[in-house]
């Protein structure tokens, strides 16, 4: 399909013209596919919606433009947010590979031991694309994995946990990447983020042809480290200096190729039975990083590190509207799980998420259950770059190494060791949030948030509510213990 350069020039000639209104420029059409309180939960096996989760890499929560952000050009991102559902107050984990985890999986990536970057999803997880795939989907993944092997026949690559057909990068990747396809090493050509779309577009192509609906993730290489942008996106940045040049055109880079699949779905048909699900997998990283008002950045659990853009879009089914009550990535697998007409008996493990059909039919204010957070400093992060990674792969596959010197991530089993988790209180800082409120545990100490009312978490109110204070510590204690019997694999049957 090639890159849209008529798209790209349209923009480089409005961003030049007329900085300050280039989005409303750039789209002139909209069109309002319906709002909340529309039934989305009743689903004739003939009518299952295909899903596409698009997930980016350290997109800080401020880096799209309705958030308000007049230096970044996002006009597909910015029109999602007006026709769709926005989750404002959507969290992650702080770092990418748990994030990963807990979107195919609806668990706390603590459960798993995925604590850190490079940890591995185990192979005892059940994953979304397992159980739909289970139920009639087809299963296809591209882009980064970043949880295990990318070698086929592997306990932890995307095909040992559903994905009938994938394109991944070991971890994150610039242009021109390489991925395995099936196990087999490829090189790609192109901007990175559309080079990804339109390896999914061609899935799209033939799995539109079959009967039986799609699952499909889409998990971008940018905006992560080292910001390498195309020149004709650099291009629409001149007055910013180099560093933003590269971060700024990667993120468009990302918006034009939704703006790429988005246009390709309504052209075969397909968007009005088709869910779009868009967020980051954790906040922005200073200094490019633009996290809007929140305090700090990616690796933290303050809401610069945890709270995420985030977007869903259904034509007809979901649906203008902004949508502050606390959501998160554990949620994606059992509200695509109530979607598909799936009952949650088939599921092996408990779910952390909540499905998240009755808030898109707005029959909801407030969250049910709490979400948990817990970094544990113990286990450290491996190091898996890409390129280097391929071309271990590469020297294998020409049987010049050996398997046991190829990077594949840290497995983490139920047998591993797991120092400081003898008991309460553990290793590590943890975050607790009940609707408005978020209790912060930092070095020891305590502190109480309102988030609604103090995004960036100037105010700690943990004086003025003890009690408060008390019952969520306990809360968290308890969840904090279930958790480490699951790190275990005490819930695994």
């Amino acid at each position: 399909m090639g890159t849209e350069i008529s798209i790209n020039n349209t923009l480089t000639n409005k961003y030049n013209m007329h900085r300050t209104i280039k989005i409303k420029i750039l789209i002139s059409i909209f069109f309002l596919w319906g709002g909340p309180g529309h039934d989305v939960s009743a689903q004739s096996p003939a009518e299952r919606p295909n899903f596409i989760v698009i997930i980016t890499d350290d997109q800080g929560y401020g880096d799209v433009g309705y958030m308000g952000n007049d230096a970044i050009i996002t006009p597909n991102l910015d029109q999602m947010a007006r026709t769709g559902l926005r989750l404002d107050r959507h969290y992650s984990a702080p770092v990418c590979s748990p994030t990963r985890a807990s979107l195919l999986t609806g668990r706390y990536p603590t459960r798993m031991g995925v604590f850190y970057w490079g940890h591995s999803l185990r192979p005892q997880e059940q994953s979304i694309a397992n159980v739909l795939k289970g139920h009639g989907y087809q299963t296809g993944f591209f882009g980064k994995w970043h949880l295990g092997s990318i070698r086929d026949g592997q306990p932890t690559s995307p095909g040992a946990h559903g994905f009938e057909t994938w394109y991944a990068a070991a971890n994150f990747y610039e242009n021109d990447p390489w991925m395995s396809h099936n196990g087999l090493p490829v090189q790609l050509k192109g901007e990175s983020s559309d080079v990804t779309v339109e390896l999914a577009l061609d899935y799209i192509m033939t799995a539109k042809e079959k009967e039986d609906p799609f699952l499909i993730f889409i998990c971008l290489g940018s905006p992560h480290l080292p910001h390498e942008a195309a020149e004709y996106l650099k291009n629409l940045y001149p007055d910013q200096p180099e560093n933003m040049q590269n971060y700024l055109g990667e993120i468009t880079g990302i918006d034009l190729a939704v703006g790429k699949l988005r246009k390709q779905l309504r052209a075969w048909n397909l968007s009005d039975n088709t869910l779009v699900w868009f967020s980051s997998d954790n906040g922005g990283k200073f200094p490019e990083g633009n996290n809007h008002n929140l305090k700090d950045q990616k690796g933290t659990l303050y809401e610069g590190g945890i709270r995420i853009p985030a977007l869903i879009e259904w034509p007809g089914k979901v649906g203008p509207g902004i949508n502050t009550v606390a959501t998160g990535t554990v949620d994606v697998f059992p509200t695509l799980l109530e979607l598909a007409g799936v009952d949650d008996s088939v599921v092996s493990h408990p779910l952390d998420g909540i499905s998240l059909v009755p808030l898109i039919e707005g029959k909801v204010t407030e969250r049910p259950d709490p979400l948990g957070f817990w970094t544990y400093p113990e286990i450290k992060g491996q190091g898996m770059k890409n390129d280097q990674i391929f071309e271990d792969y590469k020297q294998y596959l020409n049987g010049e190494l050996d398997a046991s010197q190829l990077n594949e991530g840290l497995l983490n089993g139920p047998d591993h060791n797991y120092p400081g988790m003898e008991q309460y209180p553990y290793s590590g800082s943890y975050a607790w949030i009940e609707n408005q409120w978020k209790l912060l545990q930092v070095d020891g100490m305590y502190k109480l948030f309102n988030v609604v009312a103090d995004p960036g978490e100037n105010n700690d109110l943990s004086n003025q509510h003890p009690e408060r204070v008390q019952r969520m510590k306990q809360k968290l204690q308890t969840w904090l213990g279930d958790v480490v019997q699951s790190i275990h694999g005490k819930d695994y049957k």
